[in-house]
């Protein structure tokens, strides 16, 4: 990893510890087993087409938290931030990157609570 990604992923890494910290403490609480991790981009396998590979900024997997806590064999959940495509969308703008990365923490973390995207979309996420 070269200097440039590297003071992007600090600067994701600081905004995603910001959100998760600022939250109402029952929906922290909620977050104990979501693991948040930051990747350049989504593998090719992950995506449905080319512009997608560029364009997805965040992608949560594993099962929601009121499967988790029906399941015994769950899968952990996890959220994975993408920053290079967040910093394209952010034209390279640390303010706008900022956003991006809070906006799409927040649509993760809305999917592991069981929102689904209309209901993300109505929220401004």
């Amino acid at each position: 990893m070269n200097k440039g990604n590297e003071k992007w992923r600090e600067i994701a890494d600081e905004v995603a510890s910001a959100v998760i910290k600022a939250l109402p403490a029952d929906v922290r609480g909620k977050l104990g087993n979501v693991s948040v991790t930051l990747e350049d981009r989504p593998s090719e396998e992950e995506v449905l087409d080319e512009d997608e590979y560029y364009e997805l900024l965040g992608l949560f997997t594993g099962p929601t938290f009121a499967e988790e806590l029906a399941s015994v064999d769950a899968m952990p959940p996890s959220i994975r931030l993408f920053v290079e495509n967040i910093k394209d969308i952010a034209r390279h703008d640390v303010p706008g990157f900022r956003r991006e990365v809070r906006k799409t923490l927040l649509h993760e973390i809305g999917h592991y609570l069981g929102l689904e995207e209309g209901e993300l979309e109505a929220r401004g996420l």
